[in-house]
């Protein structure tokens, strides 16, 4: 868990409605001071706010240059040790400088008071970086707008900041001084020296001793007198200021343990700071210590006693926070002192789950030496052998294997380690994996690491899990199938829709069939125009003239995707794709209904009494972004067909463009004798075995209409 740093909270938000430093961001001083000038002098034609929006802060008592104060001089968050407007103080405020205005028009009246103020204050950043303050009425008009003030950080807190243990020992003489009013809301001296790490500091402010303090001061009259006062310093050691909680509940043992300032933990333990109060998000000082991998910490927390098993708001514990960083000697002692390794978090998370998502290997080590359960699984169902294969930590799977971690143990989405392993791609726990795995658990599943390995296109684990027997034809489940809208179902569909050849060579030589998905592999591979894929399929089966039953068609359903690459279409008309259904028409020479582009609307055509059609031919040449192919389209398929009639639909499209017309002759009865015969000779011998007929070469191209005219050889 990577918890919040530590910081001491500075979010006082006094007065209305203050915004985020982010208005005019953009704009520099010059444009932001001109910006302000021009709208006040438009809103209320008076000079004041124009002359507000001009001001200057005032220079430090030095005169000279203001500089942003260094990273490091306050906490996160805090811009000034100075408490809020509601906290009293012993220091009262310097007084609000003289501002100097470059408008030619001086203000008529003061900037506002922003807790007091009638309307909205904004705060937000110059292009320069400079802070500012915007005063805005309800109604949007704009006020004023002014550098913010600068806070002076009080003397106190100064020196502890700066480690002046004398200083803080003069200041703390004052009577009346109260060590519990803060700077910040929950913010005390304590929590300054302990984030700083001043322990002489804290000591001081911490002790309950009274010391003398011997102050000299000389009067001169008609003789020297020097008279030495012996005071003595009453420490305000408040009851239970050492346990106080800043804004955000950390104690000032919080506070110093998250700095790794240990003599400043030392001081505070000694002075009996409750090591186990947490902060808001229920992180204890030892959850701390184990954040910032601190041995020296954990020894010092667990040695006064830490509770060592308390939970963080997430239900992390200090243990899982030590193993998430490897460490084995923060590891030991808190097993030592009673750390339970079967403790998890709100997600079901134990320490051995995430020391195997994370690889930490020597962790694991030592929790399954102290007894935890190795196959122990987390709310989702994932084991540690799981989180391991997925992150790919290749040792740490070794171990787990080594150890018995069961390897058929579903985690997420009902996945085996084997599958999740394939879907990252990591060829060698796959290959441990796939000898720790019941092919009987795989098929349980309804899913293969095949289909996985597919989709992700991992082509050598596709290689070793073929290799290791797992079923080239396996499909989805039915609930898996459900999953893709094309209801797709083997893992030959998968590496088509991909694109990758290699893939869909490997399977098809493995023997996949590419007849088992309801929407084939070869109408995706068509409608994707790949050519080497399309071959690939038909060599070796697809069938060319299968249909989709959810769509259904009175044409082979291939044909939709391949008509915009002739070749294509081409090369499956001469593998025994149908050409004669896509004459076959309902309506013939009579005028056609509109095209219908929906089943729903095809379902209304339907006369009572006439049985549903699938979509025609003439229906699907017709679709606008095939239409301009429709002549050279209806031309090839003529040369697949003897006798047939073109329906009127047709004849529109050949009518539509004068070089069409000749393949309406071409259409024309009778057809000749020679076209007659080439398709007598395929039906009786079939296109494959026309290569081993004693026949001529020309002849046999011929055949294969590869050529319009028989030559002499």
């Amino acid at each position: 868990m990577a918890a919040a740093g530590t910081s001491p909270s500075g979010s006082a938000a006094p007065g209305p409605a203050f915004e985020d430093y982010s208005l005019y961001s953009n704009l520099s001083d010059d444009e932001l001071l001109h910006l302000a000038v021009e709208r006040s002098l438009a809103d209320t034609h008076c000079s004041a706010p124009a002359a507000a929006a001009a001001a200057t802060p005032p220079r430090p008592p030095d005169g000279g240059r203001m500089s942003p104060a260094p990273r490091d001089a306050n906490p996160p968050g805090l811009r000034s040790h100075n408490p809020p407007a509601n906290y009293s103080s012993h220091n009262p405020p310097a007084a609000q400088g003289s501002a100097h205005y470059s408008s030619p028009n001086p203000p008529t009246e003061e900037v506002p008071d922003p807790k007091t103020f009638d309307g909205t204050v904004s705060r937000f950043l110059t292009g320069s970086g400079k802070r500012m303050m915007a005063y805005r009425r309800h109604d949007g008009r704009l006020v004023h707008v002014v550098p913010e003030p600068e806070e002076e950080e009080e003397p106190l807190f100064k020196a502890v900041r700066v480690g002046d243990v004398s200083k803080v020992k003069r200041l703390m003489m004052r009577s009346g001084i109260n060590l519990m009013l803060p700077s910040r809301p929950g913010w005390l001296a304590i929590h300054q020296a302990a984030w700083y790490g001043q322990h002489g500091c804290l000591e001081v402010l911490l002790s309950g001793r009274a010391e003398p303090y011997t102050h000299t001061r000389t009067h001169t009259h008609a003789h020297t007198h020097t008279h030495t006062h012996t005071l003595v310093l009453l420490c305000s050691a408040q009851r239970g200021m050492v346990n106080k909680r800043t804004e955000r509940g950390e104690t000032a043992l919080l506070i110093a343990v998250s700095k790794e300032h240990m003599r400043c933990v030392q001081v505070l333990l000694e002075r009996g700071a409750d090591h186990d109060i947490a902060n808001h998000d229920k992180e204890t000082p030892l959850y701390r210590a184990c954040e910032r991998n601190s041995p020296a910490l954990v020894a010092v927390l667990l040695n006064h006693g830490a509770a060592v098993n308390t939970p963080c708001i997430q239900g992390w514990t200090a243990l899982q926070e030590a193993v998430c960083r490897d460490n084995v000697e923060i590891c030991e002692m808190l097993l030592k002192a009673g750390a339970k390794h079967n403790l998890t978090n709100m997600y079901g998370i134990s320490p051995l789950f995430t020391a195997a998502q994370s690889g930490r290997v020597s962790t694991l080590r030592l929790l399954l030496k102290h007894g935890a359960d190795i196959n122990s699984q987390a709310s989702d169902g994932a084991t540690a052998l799981f989180e391991a294969a997925k992150n790919g930590h290749q040792e740490m799977v070794e171990l787990l294997l080594s150890q018995n971690a069961d390897a058929n143990k579903v985690g997420k989405a009902g996945l085996l380690p084997l599958h999740i392993a394939a879907e990252r791609g990591s060829d060698t726990i796959v290959a441990m994996l796939i000898k720790a795995t019941s092919k009987a658990r795989v098929r349980r599943t309804g899913i293969s690491p095949l289909h996985v390995a597919a989709e992700g296109s991992s082509d050598d684990i596709l290689q070793a899990l073929i290799a290791a027997g797992f079923d080239v034809n396996a499909q989805l489940s039915e609930d898996r199938t459900k999953l893709y809208e094309d209801r797709r179902s083997t893992a030959l569909y998968f590496s088509v829709i991909n694109n990758n050849v290699d893939a869909v060579r490997v399977l098809l030589a493995a023997g996949a069939d590419p007849n088992l998905d309801m929407f084939r592999p070869l109408m995706v591979a068509a409608r994707q125009g790949c050519v080497q894929t399309v071959t690939l399929l038909v060599e070796h089966g697809a069938d060319i003239n299968a249909c989709i039953p959810t769509h259904p068609t009175t044409f082979p359903a291939v044909y939709m995707f391949s008509m915009k690459y002739l070749h294509m279409f081409k090369y499956l008309l001469d593998n025994g794709g149908h050409a004669l259904s896509c004459f076959d028409c309902a309506y013939g020479s009579q005028p056609h209904p509109p095209i219908s582009t929906t089943r729903s609307d095809r379902d209304d055509n339907v006369q009572p009494g006439q049985q549903r059609r699938g979509v025609q031919f003439c229906e699907m040449i017709s679709v606008p972004s095939i239409s301009r192919w429709a002549g050279p389209i209806i031309d090839l398929l003529l040369d697949y067909v003897g006798h047939v009639t073109l329906c009127s639909r047709l004849m529109e499209h050949l009518d539509s463009y004068s070089d069409w017309s000749v393949i309406k002759d071409k259409a024309a009865p009778p057809r000749p004798l020679l076209q007659l015969c080439r398709l007598r000779i395929l039906q009786l011998v079939r296109r494959r075995r026309l290569s081993k007929l004693p026949l001529p070469g020309s002849l046999i191209r011929f055949l294969n209409h590869k050529e319009g005219l028989v030559d002499d050889d």
